[in-house]
């Protein structure tokens, strides 16, 4: 029970730094770099009191592959949002990355051995995906997408969805401790992004916003650590797929800490949690 409970750090680690980085406020730009910069803090902080046994190649690899996918990831998701609007992109991106962590962790780390697992599993995932989808549904008035666009989208988005399941499952593949990777890992993060914001015109990549969202670093930090441990104790089909409870913790936050309000769509965001948190108490019952 008490490794199932870490499994929820994640989502409310990655459900505040949504909230967070919306009160901060900045570019895009400046919402990464403080991430991360914020992130390599919080690792540097961490590495003070525990130190990985010995920096292999092993670690060393698996930290810098870990952190391109991840920025792949991230920055093509954020593409994803132009391209598709964020209602849409952000389910196909949480349905995609699911669906992927879920085959890695039964077919290639065979997690699942028997019936009931595969069950409630598949209900769990179906759970979470119709779930996040009721709460992305907008009205009739919410805009367009042109096929072109939608095309391009969901080649985008797909990509970005391979490149977060790659973050989540090449640890568990490099068999790597998530203590011992954490400060690697961040350090891999900050040079990726940093190379990939400055070749963005007009970046403002160190103006105040950027130091200011250095708060985000530390609710990605956070969330960032114990999914490693996560999903070395409970395994990544249930690790990741409890670390997706963002959009819990997110909505949740949009509507009390951000004032955002849902006027008709109230009954969708209830009854889409309510699906989402029925998910995870079934991805629960796997373990």
């Amino acid at each position: 029970m008490s490794s199932l409970l870490l499994g929820l750090f994640p989502a409310l680690g990655w459900g505040m730094q949504a909230i967070v980085m919306q009160v901060v406020g900045g570019k895009f730009t400046n919402k990464v770099m403080g991430m991360v910069t914020g992130n390599l803090i919080f690792a540097a902080i961490i590495f003070i009191f525990r130190q990985p046994a010995s920096l292999t190649p092993s670690l060393i690899i698996g930290a810098v592959l870990c952190s391109v996918f991840w920025g792949i990831g991230q920055i093509l998701q954020v593409c994803s949002f132009d391209l598709l609007g964020v209602s849409m992109a952000m389910p196909i991106n949480t349905a995609e990355q699911l669906i992927g962590t879920i085959l890695f962790g039964v077919f290639y780390f065979h997690e699942w051995h028997t019936t009931r697992q595969y069950l409630f599993g598949i209900v769990a995932i179906l759970l979470i995906i119709v779930g996040v989808i009721v709460i992305s549904i907008r009205g009739k008035g919410s805009g367009s997408v042109s096929p072109q666009d939608f095309l391009h989208g969901i080649v985008v988005v797909s990509v970005s969805s391979a490149g977060l399941v790659g973050y989540a499952v090449i640890p568990r593949i490099f068999g790597l401790n998530g203590w011992d990777m954490l400060l690697p890992q961040a350090i891999a993060m900050w040079l990726v992004i940093s190379g990939i914001v400055s070749r963005v015109r007009d970046n403002h990549m160190w103006r105040v916003k950027s130091w200011q969202n250095i708060i985000t670093g530390f609710c990605f930090g956070i969330a960032n650590l114990t999914m490693l441990l996560s999903n070395e104790l409970n395994g990544v089909s249930i690790g990741y797929t409890l670390s997706q409870m963002n959009v819990v913790v997110s909505t949740i936050g949009g509507i009390v800490i951000l004032h955002e309000h849902a006027g008709e769509r109230h009954c969708k965001l209830i009854t889409g949690l309510l699906l989402i948190i029925g998910g995870a108490i079934f991805i629960g019952l796997t373990k």
